[in-house]
């Protein structure tokens, strides 16, 4: 289903029977797999994939060049609960949006969680399966529950670029 979304030029939807767009903002020449579901007021940035099984809440941005590997999930509520203490069903009003933005160019990897009010710098690597509770700075490898930093995007790059496999 797809409902008042914004369309950038050269936006592939991949089987859009099965995907859940609404509210949203897609930059062009981005790629959005199938099972995925983006909601109101999220910012999808120019040539970036998102991969089948997504989820991409309210509040979430991700800059140009964003890499989500299959089933992302974003999160943007710190505290979550279906009642209040007094048992009625919560509503807008009742809990806190905490923005997450994903910078240009960065990766997360299959099945990662990304918890809300974070920000992952631009470059980064975050390693498939883990749990992001903070801040990522820019180019930084991050693995692990709760991911932790394990390296550098610009070291592996270097390294490649002298052992020769990189001009």
């Amino acid at each position: 289903m797809v409902t008042d979304v914004t369309l950038g030029k050269d936006v592939v939807l991949y089987h859009p029977d099965l995907i859940n767009l609404y509210g949203c903002s897609i930059g062009a020449q981005t790629r959005i797999g199938t099972f995925v579901e983006i909601q109101r007021g999220a910012v999808i940035g120019e040539r970036c994939k998102v991969s089948s099984h997504c989820f991409i809440c309210e509040g979430v941005v991700l800059e140009d060049g964003v890499f989500l590997g299959h089933g992302v999930m974003f999160t943007n509520d710190r505290y979550p609960k279906a009642l209040n203490r007094d048992g009625s069903l919560q509503s807008a009003s009742d809990w806190t949006l905490e923005p997450t933005r994903v910078c240009e160019g960065a990766s997360i990897g299959s099945n990662a969680t990304i918890l809300p009010g974070v920000t992952i710098g631009a470059f980064a690597l975050v390693g498939a399966g883990s749990v992001v509770t903070r801040d990522v700075p820019a180019g930084a490898i991050v693995a692990g529950v709760p991911a932790r930093i394990v390296g550098s995007t610009d070291t592996e790059m270097d390294q490649q670029k002298a052992a020769g496999g990189m001009s």
